[in-house]
């Protein structure tokens, strides 16, 4: 996996100029946007494999940028940049379609972690197939749409939410083994993409609790559950 053409969208000229070389000095191409502005501009001139883009910037910060990219690829793969702590911060960036985040400071090691697996799992991914439309308790689950459905409420999901809700659906009231999912998701078990993993499924939490008769429950070390309970 060699040459992989990043787009950095960064205002931050120090920690732009840091993350270039570090990438740079590992094989990859990176091109730096200074803006969201610019960001889009270059992403549609570029074709990057992924995008690497920060939460706060001038002109155009980086929910609306990546919520932009999303409506033009649903698949390069975008990982969003934040200082925030927030949970609703980080939900807000999967609800814009980013597919991973990373918290600032971050290790260099982490991010070119990340960005192989993202680019690995998306290179050559066969087409799925599968049901267009799966019911779970009152909701409509699209996922070929990449969306979930409740009543007159349609909620966006980002790839990789769909992903993992799609293997737990395969798996509905019964367990989803926690290091199965890691490794057909990322291609990894590790800590990185554990955590990762946990914030979807908080993510995916949320967007259930209109129907309680849907709950996805874990069991420590083990794996998760979505189960459907009788009415």
């Amino acid at each position: 996996m060699e040459n992989i053409k990043v787009l950095l969208v960064e205002d931050e000229e120090i920690l732009a100029s840091i993350i270039k070389e570090s990438l740079e000095k590992r094989g990859f191409i990176v091109t730096i946007a200074k803006n969201g502005v610019e960001g889009w501009q270059l992403f549609r001139t570029v074709r990057p494999d992924i995008c690497v883009v920060d939460v706060m910037m001038p002109r155009k910060d980086g929910f609306t940028l990546t919520t932009e990219i999303r409506a033009a690829d649903d698949d390069t793969p975008i990982i969003m940049l934040t200082a925030r702590t927030q949970t609703e911060d980080v939900l807000k960036g999967f609800e814009s379609g980013a597919d991973d985040y990373m918290k600032k400071p971050f290790s260099m090691e982490e991010l070119i972690f990340r960005l192989k697996a993202l680019v690995r799992r998306t290179v050559g991914k066969p087409a799925e197939t599968v049901e267009k439309n799966m019911p779970i308790g009152q909701f409509l689950f699209r996922y070929q749409y990449l969306e979930l459905v409740f009543g007159s409420a349609i909620s966006p999901l980002s790839q990789r939410e769909a992903d993992l809700l799609l293997l737990l659906v395969q798996h509905k009231n019964q367990l989803l083994d926690r290091k199965l999912a890691l490794i057909k998701l990322w291609g990894e078990e590790n800590p990185f993409t554990a955590r990762s993993m946990d914030v979807y499924v908080t993510r995916l939490r949320k967007l259930f609790r209109p129907d309680p008769s849907i709950e996805i429950i874990n069991t420590r070390g083990h794996g998760y559950s979505l189960i459907e309970k009788n009415r």
